[in-house]
């Protein structure tokens, strides 16, 4: 039966379930549609010249659910306002009116929407009325095409939408976390069939994002700018972005906070970006750039919230990432695997390796082979051989092959495209990038878990962001206990030797762990000199409970080590094997070129420059009583000059207590000093630094005033 002709045989007649149409046939349209309606027995409520309505919502509700009962979809069409913009006329059309003009990209174009004009003719026009009400003026019933069957009505776009009762179902199932399509489909079961549910999934999912968007232009988009500018207030270096669609509404948000900025420009060298969590109560991904400190432990250098995971919002993102980081790329990032995000990456960050993090690897590798993990012991073995074992391309594209053969997945797409990626995840093309010892996302999946036990769904996107600050708040305190620790106490050696000794000084105690445990390991190494290039010598160093060794090269001209592991440049301490060949040569001072920065007790130490070039202070509260004890020595001093003579003293005191009476004047009139912005560079400067730095300066040349005249006296 034609789909489009086809009508439900138990409610309508023989005679009407399939009709030719044309253009000469209009009342032949409508005298079917009516023809069903009587064998139905629903009535029609027909607009009919003089008929009035309250307003212009209102008349269009009544025809469109008089399209309903016929079968075809509304357009508002022309509409005369007066010169104050009240409406004056308006016309409801049918959908198919009017003609599609000619495209002259048709030859160009690969995909063409079907047309869906047959300029019909039917509308509704209503004009205001000297009562303030508006009439009908013209009704035209007739239509020049095929309209639908009661079961496709709602695939109408005019017809299409979630009833008060359905909206309260999607409220529900939203707040809990349901998806739309498992709400959907329990929606679709309550109702009988998808096609009793009055609307589509598209439909649900505008839904859900207007009323996202109904929630941050009601109150959210407000305190959030709010809680954004408060804490540029505090202190000038925070920095944040809003991006907007073309309706002005917010759809991307990310922060950074000075001790975020500074800690980037320490630690930045490395970033794990990963957007698995959500806000539940929005239904936004949650973006955190995740690094690791000289503890090893987790820090965090800003966030996002994303409106959606495509390119679009992920290349906006990472330029404002680099724009608040003054356009520093970490060497390494690390995600899942995720298309639109590896886009981005490649366009705003050319300088960076991209990996792909080994543990979403092995998660996807256990769902697209799920038969032959369980069906093989040994498969899981071959397959982690080639993410982590091999040291040279050519023995890893042996092995990938055989492996293929072995378990005859040589036809398999989803190892073909991973292999396609190999440069971002096998350890192979990546050993030779630092990457901090990192080689998942973990640390985010890590703060994710955090995240969750300081929010819940019940939180508004405000609220979000306050337990956001105790989550960070929390990490940072670890490492204030880190960094005590570190002052406070001295690493126990495992043999008391220089270059023990000379680590354990330079490293924290994390870093320092570990290097002990590469010195531990190279005492029961063995080494053979395999060949001699000019300066360079080549040596085999082979852990005893290991077959195989490793290939090291020492330079006798600048005592430069490298090893095949390549573990100095991957994590950024000498591996055992390195170890062995200083030994072998007696050098037990540790070089210095071996010691990073980032692995240092003194990792932090260096001023911080935020994006407009400004000097960051990471701590207001710090600034704060560093600004108070200042000024307390300063006084003090003054004080201690004026008192040993009685002139000195009076003059002091005179000009004290006049300062005393100006402060307060001048601090009530920052308040209330309206929001500037100084122009330089093309870049927007808060106008309160530029005041800032006005009183600091104004300040200081009083007090240089009052110690000269003192001294004087």
């Amino acid at each position: 039966m034609d789909d489009m002709g086809a009508l439900d045989s138990q409610n309508f007649p023989q005679s009407c379930r399939r009709l030719d149409f044309n253009v000469e046939k209009e009342h032949h349209v409508q005298e079917t549609v009516h023809e069903v309606l009587v064998e139905t027995g629903e009535k029609l409520d027909e607009p009919n010249l003089g008929m009035e309505f309250n307003s212009e919502e209102s008349a269009y509700e009544f025809y469109n659910k008089y399209a309903g009962k016929i079968g075809f979809s509304v357009q508002r069409s022309s509409c005369n306002k007066s010169d104050n913009g009240i409406v004056i006329q308006k016309t409801f059309c049918c959908y198919k009116e009017g003609r599609r003009q000619e495209d002259k990209r048709t030859d160009q174009v690969k995909y063409q929407r079907p047309n869906i004009r047959t300029g019909c003719r039917a509308k509704m026009t209503i004009r205001l009325q000297m009562n303030g009400r508006f009439s009908v003026t013209k009704f035209v019933a007739e239509h020049n095409h095929e309209v639908v069957t009661p079961s496709k009505v709602h695939m109408l776009r005019s017809q299409r939408g979630l009833t008060d009762a359905q909206s309260a179902v999607a409220d529900m199932a939203n707040n809990s976390g349901i998806t739309p399509s498992t709400t959907m489909a329990f929606m679709s079961k309550q109702a009988g069939g998808k096609e009793n549910l009055g609307y589509q999934p598209v439909d649900y999912k505008n839904y859900l994002r207007k009323k996202r968007m109904k929630a941050m232009e009601r109150g959210d988009a407000g305190a959030v700018l709010e809680y954004f500018t408060k804490m540029q207030v505090e202190n000038p270096s925070f920095f944040y972005a809003i991006q907007v669609d073309e309706d002005d509404q917010i759809t991307n948000i990310f922060w950074a906070d000075a001790k975020s900025i500074m800690d980037y420009s320490y630690f930045g060298d490395v970033i794990c970006f990963d957007t698995t969590y959500r806000i539940n109560s929005y239904g936004r991904p949650f973006a955190p750039f995740i690094g690791v400190n000289h503890h090893k432990q987790t820090v965090i250098f800003g966030a996002a919230l994303l409106y959606d995971e495509t390119t679009e919002s992920f290349k906006w993102l990472f330029e404002t990432f680099l724009k608040a980081m003054s356009g520093k790329q970490p060497r390494t990032i690390l995600t899942d695997q995720c298309a639109a995000m590896g886009n981005a990456i490649a366009d705003v960050m050319p300088e960076t390796y991209h990996r792909l993090c080994i543990w979403h690897i092995y998660q996807n590798a256990a769902k697209h082979l799920s038969n032959v993990f369980h069906g093989s012991k040994s498969f899981e073995y071959d397959f982690s051989r080639c993410v982590y074992d091999y040291e040279e391309e050519e023995e890893f594209l042996i092995a990938w092959n055989n492996m293929l053969e072995k378990y005859d997945l040589m036809q398999n797409k989803w190892l073909q495209a991973l292999f396609k990626e190999r440069n971002k995840w096998a350890l192979v093309y990546g050993k030779n990038t630092f990457c901090a010892d990192m080689k998942s996302t973990q640390r985010s999946e890590s703060m994710n878990n955090v995240l969750k036990k300081y929010l819940s769904s019940k939180y508004n996107l405000l609220c979000f962001f306050t337990h956001y600050e105790r989550v960070v708040a929390d990490r940072r305190y670890r490492e204030l206990e880190a960094d005590f620790k570190t002052r406070q106490s001295t690493p126990i050696l495992y043999v008391d030797v220089e270059m023990l000794t000379e680590a354990a000084k330079a490293y924290t105690p994390e870093v320092f762990k570990m290097f002990q445990n590469e010195y531990k390991k190279f005492l029961s190494h063995t080494i053979h000199k395999s060949g001699e290039f000019d300066t360079v010598l080549e040596f085999q160093v082979v852990c005893n409970d290991k077959v195989g060794g490793r290939l090291v090269k020492f330079d006798t001209s600048n005592n430069t080590v490298t090893c095949s592991c390549k573990k100095f440049e991957f994590v950024g301490i000498l591996c055992s094997h390195a170890l062995k060949v200083l030994d072998y040569y007696d050098i037990k001072v540790f070089p210095s070129n071996y010691i990073l920065k980032r692995w240092q007790r003194d990792a932090k130490v260096g001023a911080v420059k935020d994006h407009l070039g400004f000097t960051i202070q990471s701590d207001p509260k710090i600034s704060l009583g560093k600004r108070y004890s200042y000024l307390c020595r300063k006084f003090v001093k003054i004080a201690s000059m004026a008192a040993e003579y009685e002139d000195a003293f009076d003059f002091a005191d005179r000009y004290s207590d006049k300062f005393h009476d100006e402060l307060p004047e001048c601090i009530k009139g920052i308040k209330k000093l309206p929001l500037m912005t100084y122009q330089t560079n093309d870049e927007n400067v808060d106008a309160e630094i530029i005041l800032k730095v006005f009183i600091i300066n104004r300040l200081t040349i009083k007090l240089l005033s009052l110690i000269v005249s003192a001294h004087k006296l």
